[in-house]
């Protein structure tokens, strides 16, 4: 067993009788372990975190925080990108990018921890409101529970973190089991070298069914925010009603590539928006709906750019697709694979496992709408390439999802564009882009099984605030 990493509690380094060992999903070579913490830690956290609500930081100083952290993580990308390879097999250029848009995501939010504010409300409006004047304030919500995925290890921590120190909450945050070492540097640095008072942060690392149900259950956390599957989500949202719940949650991602659509650039951008980190992103490019027109032609061109990709080791400069998080999620998405095949499905590329046990980015063709590959979501190295002939066909393809996060649609027709945005019920509508794109200073969100929350540090700062009415009478 390696040496078990610290975490910060309280304002000390905790260490636990039990520890987590994380391997290296590429090739299973411990990466190091991490303590195994308990609902007593958890209750900790929580109380070191409520001392801090009655008078909370400055704005200036939270800025001057989220300045200083955005400076650091673009100071120590590589470092960060390392971590992230090892510990969840980004491939390191990929890893890197994460990195980097952590940068931006702090930089946000320090923009809105200097500009976050009320507003008047006109009481002498009425005649009863004479002699008063209102104003509102947003104050923090209270203690956050920050509850993320393996897949961005860095930069949804980050989504998580920095909105909350600008709207002024405290923090206790659960990292996922699989890839928890992003967040603890990430956490420390906040602590060690930004200023963050220790009170502010909180690192309990653990399972599920331990630490993460007793953050959802303690009744001085205010509010959850959650990244993960609808499953869990909504069973988080179930069992905390009193609770501002924020989620994150699936997709199974559509792009529709319309007669006059650019097919070409479509497929130089899927290359990346359905292989990137082996489609393990919430909006990774699955679902191709292509004009029958166009559907040999682009087909032969994507296979063309997936067959380029290089599949390996993560941390080699060259590798564009690496391992899954776990030997059993890859066993899954091949049986999805196998289970479309069966119905009827052509494998034009890919859909083999190599020698170091690495799912091969693999395109599907001829398949059926009802298939797992289009219902589901793949999470995983795999597209499904569908026709159609109407785009009002398309369309309605494309909603006939429990999901609802991004859907893109690659045309030249504006009108066709403006009735993509009007009939696609997805939170974001990319025109002649893949749904795999995000700014991270967007309202970042979905509908149905894809979640209830907006992320993007102006509009999660929001949500982890509360407007306080103030009346002053002269």
């Amino acid at each position: 067993m390696p040496d078990v990493r610290t975490v910060p509690i309280a304002g000390s380094r905790h260490r636990s009788d039990e520890s987590i060992e994380v391997r290296s999903p590429y090739d299973g070579s411990p990466v190091g372990a991490v303590p195994a913490c308990t609902a007593a830690d958890v209750d900790r956290a929580v109380a070191s975190a409520r001392t801090v609500l009655a008078d909370p930081l400055p704005p200036w100083r939270r800025a001057e925080i989220l300045d200083t952290a955005a400076r650091l993580v673009a100071e120590r990308r590589d470092h960060f990108a390392e971590v992230i390879a090892r510990e969840a097999a980004k491939p390191i250029r990929t890893a890197r990018v994460e990195a980097e848009r952590a940068v931006s995501t702090f930089q946000f939010a320090a923009a809105e921890a200097r500009t976050l504010a009320g507003e008047v409300v006109p009481l002498d409006a009425a005649a009863a409101g004479e002699g008063k004047i209102g104003f509102t304030m947003r104050v923090p919500r209270g203690v956050v529970g920050a509850i993320s995925p393996f897949n961005f290890p860095l930069n949804l921590v980050a989504h998580k973190l920095a909105p909350a120190i600008a709207a002024g909450c405290p923090v206790v945050l659960k990292p996922a089991s699989q890839t928890p070492f992003s967040a603890i540097v990430l956490a420390e640095m906040l602590l060690d070298d930004c200023g963050l008072p220790a009170e502010y942060l909180h690192v309990v690392t653990g399972g599920g069914s331990t630490v993460g149900n007793a953050l959802v259950d303690h009744p001085d956390v205010a509010l959850i925010t959650f990244t993960g599957s609808p499953e869990v989500g909504w069973g988080i949202r179930g069992r905390a009603p009193r609770k501002h719940v924020g989620l994150e949650l699936g997709n199974n991602s559509p792009v529709i590539i319309a007669a006059d659509g650019d097919w070409r650039s479509a497929a130089a951008k899927i290359k990346v928006a359905g292989f990137s980190y082996a489609g393990q992103s919430c909006i990774s490019t699955q679902r191709i709906y292509v004009h029958r027109s166009l559907t040999d032609d682009f087909t032969a061109e994507l296979v063309g750019h997936v067959e380029g990709l290089v599949v390996g080791d993560p941390m080699d400069e060259a590798t564009d697709v690496s391992a899954l998080i776990s030997g059993d999620e890859r066993d899954r998405v091949v049986a999805w694979i196998e289970e479309a095949v069966a119905a009827g499905a052509t494998v034009a590329t890919g859909g083999t496992v190599d020698d170091d046990g690495v799912l091969a980015p693999t395109v599907l063709t001829d398949v059926d709408r009802s298939m797992k590959v289009c219902t589901e979501e793949v999470f995983g190295p795999v597209v499904a390439i569908d026709r159609f002939d109407d785009i009002g066909d398309a369309l309605g393809a494309a909603n006939d999802s429990r999901y609802g996060l991004q859907a893109g649609v690659f045309t030249s027709d504006v009108a066709t564009a403006m009735r993509a945005f009007r009939t696609l019920d997805y939170g974001g509508v990319l025109v002649n882009e893949v749904p795999t794109w995000r700014a991270d200073q967007q309202p970042y969100g979905g509908v149905r099984d894809s979640g209830n929350t907006r992320e993007g540090p102006a509009y999660a700062v929001r949500e982890m605030t509360e407007v306080r009415f103030c009346v002053l009478s002269t």
